[in-house]
């Protein structure tokens, strides 16, 4: 079976569009200078430690990636190495930094549009003094699965949108396994990624899989990574994906002012 966590790196990698590499530099820039303020106040749980110490690791490499978001390994390692701490659940430095970065996009834009009413563990929830997962360690069992549902998730969501403005083409889809496959994921996941690639569009079905509007915001935060959002069908897309999923617009709202997006 495909290893998603291992899997979503190497995809971002491989699909991130010049405008997607942008608005990435722009979620680094904003989540280093408000992040660590918002979630100050949770430093009475394992939690906050973790993410000031993140951040005071992380605080030349965020800049640097920031800038050159493309080259963003070293912001991945330090991420990676951190969330992951040499444990099973976040395997890759860049699918750390990536789920890292989506899980904080997800947890400001739901703090500062006023809808933090989530489940324990989500990125909505302001109770318990604990981040995120993605901002922190899983801790069992249960929420590794949890992460790596979420990565899985997370490439649906980038590999639907681009279907948005017709089928992905033969081609595409061999340049795009082609280079997983370059990258050293096994047969499973290019057998995974080639199914999902070759099956039409079923967005009614896809927002079906998704758990909670936490986990939606993450999803439309990659793929704002994914399309330069340049075509009617593109934002037609989003916008439904937003309306069935749940993510208030307000949520939408923050999600593009973190990324810079205008439309």
């Amino acid at each position: 079976m495909a290893n998603f966590g291992d899997l979503l790196g190497s995809f971002i990698q491989s699909n991130m569009t010049q405008s997607g590499s942008g608005r990435m530099g722009n979620a680094l820039q904003d989540l280093q200078a408000n992040l660590g303020r918002m979630v100050g106040g949770q430093s009475g749980g394992t939690g906050g430690d973790m993410f000031g110490r993140l951040l005071e690791m992380a605080k030349g490499t965020l800049g640097n990636a920031s800038q050159n978001p493309m080259q963003a390994g070293g912001l991945g390692a330090v991420l990676g190495s951190v969330l992951g701490g040499g444990g099973k659940s976040v395997k890759g430095a860049m699918t750390g930094g990536a789920l890292a970065m989506l899980a904080g996009i997800a947890y400001k834009a739901f703090t500062e549009s006023g809808q933090a009413a989530g489940t324990p563990g989500s990125p909505a929830h302001a109770g318990g003094g604990e981040l995120p997962l993605g901002l922190r360690a899983p801790q069992t069992a249960a929420e590794e699965q949890a992460m790596e549902n979420t990565a899985q998730l997370v490439i649906k969501g980038m590999i639907n949108v681009a279907k948005s403005d017709g089928q992905v083409s033969v081609d595409e889809i061999q340049r795009i396994v082609g280079k997983i496959e370059a990258a050293g994921m096994g047969a499973d996941a290019q057998e995974w990624l080639m199914t999902e690639l070759r099956q039409p569009l079923n967005l009614d079905a896809f927002v079906a899989e998704i758990p909670s509007p936490e986990v939606a915001a993450e999803v439309y935060a990659a793929s704002l990574l994914a399309v330069e959002v340049d075509t009617a069908q593109e934002k037609d897309y989003l916008r439904h994906f937003a309306e069935k999923a749940g993510l208030h617009p307000l949520v939408v709202q923050h999600i593009h002012q973190s990324m810079g997006v205008a439309f």
